[in-house]
């Protein structure tokens, strides 16, 4: 037994050789100054133990993550799972725009042409409604049954129904299509939202702490080419039945069919790869580890614990004579309290405690703040369409070159604003850090929500290009700022086996956000005329954007950190 205990001591010794860097030295001392330590003949026995060497073991894979051909599979297909999910939840602007035609082409007034509020939102809201729904059940799936298992079952949810969407149809009685497609794309929000807590799991497990947040906002930013995707894949559709179009208008049918249909060819393109995708080191250790730390914490099962437990309790160094095994509560009894085994804290448990409630309101409430501005803003995307001259006349212009110039419109948008702050936030994230670039996106934000919510008419009427500026100018500040690290902070600040399931709650509340923007405030834009009451609805977006601000502050910083100091492991236990 004493050859056990030096062998121990001498394991520990070369591991605060071993570790040269910061992080995992300060995993070693902090050990250290907490040990909970009993005396054995001169010996001192480290009741932290197991802790230290789990933490050493994750240390060394931090730092033996290199690139790799595992590492770039990985990352190209969670990259290509929100190029994807983009592509899914904002071709319905586009689709929309097309069933105006489809289905309103005979209505008079206003109303030809045009998709009705109610059904206009009904079917712009339903991925949102399925991503809440998704995130929150596949994030706590992601964490009890695996993460690469409940990823692939994701992808095959959200192809199966993004073919069904594309079939959508009026029944003889009963549902119109846009109640049928509203179905389907609950669903398909569903598979889409697993792909929010599951990929940022995925990537901030198996990524190094010194490119962590890189890769994950990289992998994140391919949502701005999904954006740009969209408005493309209808234009070449669109060419390619452009006379057939004009012809009969009633051909668009084929078109928002198959602009839908093809959403599903990324998410083919990569369901192999995803199937043979295996869990992080880090999650199956975690998992290898739990059992022993949490099931019958009251017993000691191991040989060796019971022997040590015996030489403890008679202050003898000496082996101890064989004799009939103790039972468990025998046991319980002579084990000094400093080296009982520790119990696992549940989710409950450890969120019970303010300095880990707060960090999860921190996420949660930053995420829903942003989103409600992010999709309110779109709001105005119409307004900007037409101040740079291409939203043309809907009853006057032919339906193929309305709906193109629109979409062209809608790439010019994303060009402008939306696709560089998220690159910028990719080469920037691991030197300014997560929380200094949330605080500076939400300030940026503030100020310029209560510029246009102020100034919205006098600046309409007087400088079409201002207004454009300033509106590319609060989308750069989005995606450089909180739209990037509202997903990338819940995948670093949480314990791993909790990660996936407070990141889920996190993005979800995200989600809700977007539900109140698309179902709330589209309500009230309108008020007193025609996009009337939008200046109101920025100024209160600037309310949202400061709550953001101030929130972050609950925050840690993750950047240079591994994923177990930032929540320091040993709180998961009591």
């Amino acid at each position: 037994m004493p050859q056990l205990v030096h062998e121990i001591e001498a394991q520990r010794t070369e591991a605060s050789v071993e570790l040269p860097s910061a992080s995992s030295d300060s995993i070693i001392s902090d050990m250290h100054k907490g040990d909970n330590t009993v005396d054995d003949g001169g010996v001192q026995v480290d009741a932290d133990q197991e802790l230290l060497q789990r933490q050493y073991e994750l240390a060394q894979l931090d730092r033996s993550s290199r690139a790799n051909w595992e590492m770039i599979k990985k990352l190209t297909v969670c990259g290509v799972a929100f190029l994807n999910d983009a592509y899914d939840m904002f071709a319905i602007n586009i689709v929309a725009m097309i069933l105006g035609f489809v289905y309103y082409n005979d209505a008079t007034g206003s109303a030809q042409n045009t998709v009705p509020k109610k059904w206009d939102t009904l079917i712009k809201i339903a991925v949102q409604i399925g991503c809440l729904l998704g995130q929150l059940v596949m994030g706590r799936l992601g964490d009890k049954v695996g993460r690469t298992t409940v990823y692939s079952a994701g992808l095959m949810i959200a192809i199966i129904t993004t073919i069904a969407s594309a079939f959508s149809s009026s029944m003889v009685k009963g549902f119109n299509v846009f109640i049928v497609l509203f179905i389907w794309r609950v669903l398909l929000g569903f598979g889409i939202g697993s792909d929010y807590p599951l990929t940022a799991t995925i990537v901030s497990e198996y990524a190094s702490v010194h490119n962590r947040g890189k890769l994950m906002a990289a992998v994140f930013s391919f949502q701005g080419f999904g954006n740009v995707l969209a408005p493309i894949v209808s234009i070449i559709v669109l060419a390619c039945f452009a006379q057939s179009v004009d012809r009969d208008v009633q051909n668009l049918d084929y078109v928002w069919r198959i602009i839908i249909g093809v959403g599903c060819i990324p998410g083919v393109s990569t369901l192999y790869w995803r199937l043979t995708m295996t869990d992080s080191e880090r999650f199956r250790h975690v998992n290898d580890n739990e059992l022993g730390a949490s099931d019958e914490s009251t017993t000691v099962d191991s040989e060796s614990e019971k022997l040590l437990a015996q030489q403890i309790s008679t202050g003898s160094t000496s082996p101890a004579p064989e004799e009939p095994a103790p039972d468990a509560a025998e046991v319980a009894l002579v084990i000094p309290e400093e080296v009982q085994p520790r119990r696992v804290k549940t989710f409950t448990q450890y969120f019970s405690e303010w300095r880990h409630l707060k960090v999860l309101l921190g996420t949660s409430i930053a995420w829903f703040s942003l989103d409600v501005a992010f999709y309110g803003i779109n709001l105005n995307s119409s307004i900007v369409i037409g101040a740079i001259g291409f939203a043309g006349d809907i009853k006057a212009d032919r339906p193929s070159r309305y709906i193109i110039r629109n979409c062209l419109g809608n790439i010019i948008i994303n060009i402008l604003g939306s696709v560089p702050g998220y690159w910028i936030s990719v080469f920037t994230i691991e030197r300014l850090g997560r929380v200094r670039i949330q605080l500076l996106g939400f300030a940026a934000l503030t100020v310029l929500y209560l510029i246009l919510g102020f100034a919205y008419h006098q600046i309409l009427d007087k400088s079409s290009g201002a207004f454009i500026f300033i509106f590319s100018l609060a989308q750069l500040f989005q995606n450089f700022g909180p739209n990037v690290t509202t997903f990338v902070i819940p995948g670093e600040v949480f314990p791993t086996r909790f990660r996936s399931t407070a990141h889920g709650i996190s993005a979800a509340m995200g989600k809700l956000g977007a539900i109140v923007a698309q179902g709330g405030f589209l309500q009230l834009k309108d008020i007193g005329g025609k996009d009337e009451w939008i200046n109101h609805l920025l100024q209160i977006f600037a309310l949202f954007m400061l709550l953001g601000f101030f929130v972050t502050f609950w925050i840690p910083e993750s950047k240079g950190k591994t994923l177990e100091e930032i929540c320091d492991e040993r709180e998961e236990y009591y």
